[in-house]
């Protein structure tokens, strides 16, 4: 039996993460937020003048919310009560106004941090609702969730809420080079492509930036190796893809045959293979998903019949069966073989997610965000947008709908063949008049440079 004076060997507390180590202590050493931190700006101006206030830091997950409210508390001297909504009850609200009364008996302010506040429901928002307005605490609530749909009104309209941004890819890097000069990573470097990898896969997250980069770190000392690049990056993070195969080589090469002389407008080969797997057993439903998906890849919207076609001789085999179902099948292969041809709208499709990728979350334009309440009004939500149904041809000619410094990308490029044709004829139409739309808001100005 072990005596009371030797150590208890479960008893060490666990090492904090990285994110949890390099938590900022102060305004000054937080990265990002400068539209509410930086010099005159409202979080700012709140520290340096010794008032805290109530108020809803709304924005997306790793940005800095728990950060912000901890440093607020710390300047100005409050007691720091955190309560996470995931967790918490009415018990655990009650205890904190009790821990609150202890501390104003002592001269001490409370700061009530609430994570999540959107996970709380009506009665446990009111709980806490008369402590906020009589000043026994500053209420400081964090969400990702858009406040106008959940948080009470009557909290709403007592705290100031503050939105949060994304960390842009330029402070996501400076963050990566705080990691990087602790003395225990010191002898790590990232090549520019495994950094622009690792911050494009953070995606705005500074919490999971760090995480990732932990996780790197700790492969790299274990492997030993010191300069990491995209490939280390991959292979550590488990992008490779792996695939496996499930039905063996000869069903799949014979799947690959049906589809190639589908896209190659081959009816009678098409249906010779659809055959030959129907005779060797091949699951139908399983050719049924997989000619839905032939319509929509190799004909799209050349053929829009193709789509409505393949979907109905899918539902059409769930109510007949084998084998007067398959019937609908073979129809459907004959006619998407001998359909118009596009991969317009599937090329597009892969184009604009690589893009999407690339280029993180930016945010939506003030014009184009609904406004169903009076806070995202007051933000400016939805102002100078043009209705498309009040201009000339139901269209906004020279409008744009992408976000702040994105250029729109011209991925889809209708194929002058079927209905595509006349796609391409409209699309290029309404090209027409956007030019003629911005050609006649910019020639004033140039007339008045001449």
């Amino acid at each position: 039996m072990p005596t009371t004076n030797e150590p208890d060997l479960f008893a060490r507390a666990p090492a904090a993460p990285l994110a949890e180590r390099l938590r900022p202590h102060s305004l000054d050493d937080v990265v990002g937020q400068q539209h509410l931190i930086g010099e005159g700006k409202p979080l700012r101006v709140a520290v340096e003048g010794g008032q805290p206030h109530s108020m809803l830091l709304w924005g997306p997950p790793g940005v800095g919310k728990t950060t912000l409210a901890r440093i607020l508390a710390q300047s100005f001297n409050a007691q720091f009560l955190p309560v996470s909504a995931v967790f918490a009850g009415i018990k655990d609200i009650r205890e904190a106004v009790n821990k609150a009364e202890l501390a104003l008996q002592q001269g001490q302010a409370t700061i009530l941090f609430v994570d999540e506040v959107h996970r709380f429901n009506k009665s446990q928002q009111d709980a806490f609702l008369p402590y906020v307005e009589n000043g026994l605490f500053t209420f400081i609530g964090a969400t990702t969730e858009n406040p106008s749909f959940e948080v009470n009104p009557a909290l709403l309209s007592r705290a100031q809420v503050y939105v949060l941004q994304a960390l842009s890819a330029d402070e996501l890097a400076q963050l990566t080079a705080k990691v990087l000069a602790l003395p225990e990573y010191r002898s790590f470097s990232l090549e520019a492509d495994a950094q622009k990898l690792l911050i494009q896969t953070a995606d705005g997250d500074a919490r999971r930036l760090l995480n990732l980069l932990e996780q790197l770190l700790r492969a790299a000392a274990t492997r030993r190796i010191s300069r990491l690049n995209a490939d280390f990056l991959a292979d550590s993070l488990g992008s490779q893809i792996r695939r496996f195969d499930k039905g063996g080589e000869s069903f799949y090469n014979q799947i690959s045959a049906l589809h190639k002389s589908v896209r190659g407008s081959h009816p009678n080969a098409a249906l010779y293979w659809l055959c030959r797997m129907l005779d060797g057993g091949a699951d139908p439903r399983y050719l049924a998903r997989r000619i839905v998906r032939m319509a929509w890849e190799d004909i799209g919207l050349a053929d829009p019949r193709a789509l409505s076609i393949a979907n109905e001789a899918a539902h059409t085999y769930e109510r007949l069966g084998s084998p007067e179902g398959e019937l609908a099948l073979a129809q459907a292969v004959l006619y998407l073989a001998a359909a118009a041809k596009s991969n317009a709208g599937y090329t597009a499709y892969n184009q604009m997610r690589q893009f999407v990728k690339q280029h993180g979350s930016a945010e939506v334009p003030i014009h184009l965000r609904n406004a169903p309440t009076k806070l995202m009004q007051e933000l400016g939500y939805g102002r100078a947008y043009r209705y498309s149904h009040d201009e000339p041809h139901a269209y906004a000619a020279g409008e744009t709908y992408m976000p702040e410094g994105l250029a729109e990308p011209d991925f889809y490029q209708p194929v002058p063949r079927g209905l595509e044709a006349k796609i391409a004829e409209k699309l290029s139409w309404l090209k027409d008049l956007d030019e003629a739309a911005l050609s006649s808001t910019t020639q004033p100005e140039d007339k008045k440079a001449t």
